[in-house]
């Protein structure tokens, strides 16, 4: 049977849960999925030996005193199921779950760029790096590596550090000017002041990023560019992140406007499609503090509280110049399009490289030709290192999104036969 909820919540991170604890007083019937076992998303993700900061865990505790709101962790979307229905699957059952309003906080997932050696074991994105640890991967006394760009390299450092590695090197693909620039204008944001300083290691370099990997069995060695010169340093590990790339895949199917990757959203985060909002990372970088603010005016326009969420623009709008700043100083630089060679891998999972796809024109005639993108990630991690590479426009997920159990996939027909 479909199930049936006043406001559905796609993404319990810090936007999700906000826009679910301002909607919940109303008394309306709320469902929060999240793909994770526990909620706090991927800025924080809980585990063994995550340390999540107190607003993290404040807003969990929140969550679970009122009793309409409906957590479902590790759950997924896999597919379209009608006007306003969503076929969704946990760990134990698949079903149809219609809903009259919808607030997408899908977040982002790390951007990688193929460079000879990057498949390597041993080598992970700079937030998988993160994530793995507080799972409880131990590093203790390993050599690691972390180069790309933005704050998340210093963030993934400092956990490495916490349990035990060696951060020999930091490499920021950014200029020391904008590195600088942006650091001069932090005294507008005192918390984000205060975590660079928490954060600044003497391994970090500016101007310097990846040129390739390599390793017998595992990764051995990496080599760097670094100004002008080329250093090449002995480690266990190397985590790369070249900045975040929106999760806009579902949003997309539902039929809401994209532009340059994000979720387009007017001031009161509605997007191009009645009753649908989008709050967070999904619809633009901004940290969590960013992505709070945008959850609660989502959250209470969505229950009608329109006065309340207006009086929340100015502090959206402080977190929106950070996010400016940010993205500014962090744009990534031309030299990471030229890092792969034509026998590098671009598409891991169907082991396609560069060399096939440079002859095509589009995400389309790629995949139609080589398979590129027909794999495990259907293209979540080949397709957005395509448009860095090529500028290609994205592929629009078919679904289902996910790979699902054929008993989920027959609730799609149920579900017609009921109406």
């Amino acid at each position: 049977m479909t199930q049936h909820v006043d406001l559905l919540i796609i993404g319990a991170g810090p936007a999700g849960m906000a826009a679910a604890l301002v909607a919940a007083p109303t008394g309306i019937s709320i469902a929060l999925l999240d793909d994770n076992p526990l909620p706090g998303g991927q800025i924080w993700r809980d585990g063994p030996q995550a340390q999540l900061p107190g607003v993290a865990s404040q807003v969990r505790a929140q969550l679970q005193r009122y009793t309409n709101i409906r957590l479902h962790s590790a759950c997924k979307v896999v597919a379209i199921a009608g006007h306003r229905c969503l076929l969704l699957e946990d760990a134990d059952t698949g079903w149809v779950l219609a809903y009259d309003t919808l607030i997408v906080c899908t977040g982002a997932r790390e951007l990688l760029l193929p460079f000879p050696g990057w498949t390597l074991p041993g080598i992970t994105g700079a937030g998988a790096l993160q994530a793995l640890i507080k799972a409880g991967l131990p590093v203790a006394g390993e050599r690691i590596v972390i180069a790309g760009s933005g704050p998340l390299l210093l963030a993934a450092a400092a956990t490495a550090r916490k349990n035990g590695a060696h951060v020999v090197r930091i490499a920021e693909q950014a200029s020391l000017t904008a590195v600088g620039g942006f650091t001069a204008r932090l005294w507008q944001w005192p918390s984000k002041m205060l975590q660079a300083v928490g954060l600044a290691h003497g391994t970090y370099r500016t101007s310097a990023h990846v040129l390739d990997a390599s390793g017998s069995a595992r990764l051995e060695t990496v080599r760097l560019r670094i100004g002008s010169r080329t250093e090449k340093m002995v480690c266990d590990r190397l985590a790369c992140g070249f900045g975040l790339v929106p999760n806009v895949e579902i949003a997309t199917a539902l039929g809401c406007r994209v532009e340059h990757g994000a979720i387009i959203v007017d001031p009161w985060q509605a997007t191009s499609l009645a009753d649908h909002y989008a709050a967070g990372e999904c619809s633009g970088f901004g940290g969590s503090e960013l992505a709070l603010v945008e959850g609660r005016i989502a959250g209470l326009v969505a229950v009608g509280q329109w006065d309340q969420a207006r009086k929340l623009w100015p502090e959206r709008k402080h977190w929106q110049r950070f996010a400016h700043c940010l993205n500014r100083a962090f744009a990534l630089g031309s030299a990471l399009k030229n890092l792969a060679k034509p026998d590098t891998l671009v598409c891991r999972c169907e082991d396609v490289p560069y060399a096939d796809l440079a002859n095509h024109s589009n995400w389309n005639a790629a995949k139609l030709n080589t398979r590129c993108g027909m794999g495990a990630c259907q293209g979540r991690i080949c397709a957005t290192a395509a448009q860095t590479l090529f500028g290609w426009e994205a592929p629009q997920l078919r679904p289902p999104f996910s790979p699902a159990r054929i008993a989920t996939l027959a609730c799609l027909e149920e579900s017609n036969s009921a109406v």
